[in-house]
């Protein structure tokens, strides 16, 4: 068999997540700042920000917006606003407990790979029960120090919880950040346009719209 796992980044792939982060952070912002962006530069900070983890948007955010708040308050804040949308919105993306039990059927081995904090993994799984299809392979960046995707080390310490080489893993990723991540920790990536977004996913080896797009009996040959 060709690929032996499947790992998942976790926001905007398996649960539908990115309008709550997204709606975090036109909060914060609109608390700090008097500045009204238009609608292009809406667009431009969404492709900048999606992917990254909480510390990096919170610092472009002090960085484009001059905000005197310190960093960590910041993250704090927004991080609490977020979790408190996730414990009333947060639900799988459609298709994808389908597609895991196919994968599983399968004998495909998967993971979660995932820019989130363990916290908002918890808070995910107490509401979801991520366990129920990952078991203990629910990996964090703050499995890696706290280093995030583009870095490809969340990809490949999964890789290596798993026992499988990189080069026989598929990701699959909504960001353009997490594409590269994917790619520069050796594995064939499927981009999950899911939000419609192909700018964010075009530099991956496949795009699909939605899980049940994608043909894994094909893969395995």
């Amino acid at each position: 068999m060709k690929y032996k796992a499947i790992i998942f980044d976790m926001d905007g792939t398996i649960i539908d997540t990115e309008h709550i982060w997204e709606h975090a952070t036109r909060i914060v912002i609109k608390r700090h700042s008097a500045i009204v962006l238009s609608e292009e530069e809406e667009r431009e900070l969404r492709f900048k920000i999606t992917g990254l983890n909480n510390a990096k948007v919170c610092q472009l955010i002090i960085d484009l917006f001059k905000l005197t708040v310190p960093l960590e308050h910041l993250m704090k804040e927004k991080s609490l606003i977020a979790h408190d949308l996730y414990e009333k919105h947060v639900r799988f993306m459609d298709g994808f407990t389908e597609f895991h039990n196919k994968a599983r059927a399968l004998n495909m081995k998967t993971a979660v790979a995932t820019n989130a904090v363990y916290e908002t993994v918890h808070i995910t799984d107490k509401k979801l029960n991520l366990k129920q299809f990952f078991g203990e392979h629910l990996y964090s960046i703050s499995d890696v120090d706290n280093i995030g995707k583009p870095s490809p080390l969340i990809y490949r310490y999964a890789a290596h919880r798993l026992d499988v080489n990189p080069e026989q893993c598929i990701a699959i990723e909504d960001s353009a950040h997490g594409i590269t991540a994917a790619r520069a920790a050796g594995m064939f990536c499927i981009g999950f346009n899911g939000a419609g977004r192909p700018d964010q996913v075009h530099k991956s080896h496949l795009i699909v719209d939605r899980f049940g797009d994608i043909d894994l009996n094909g893969l395995l040959v």
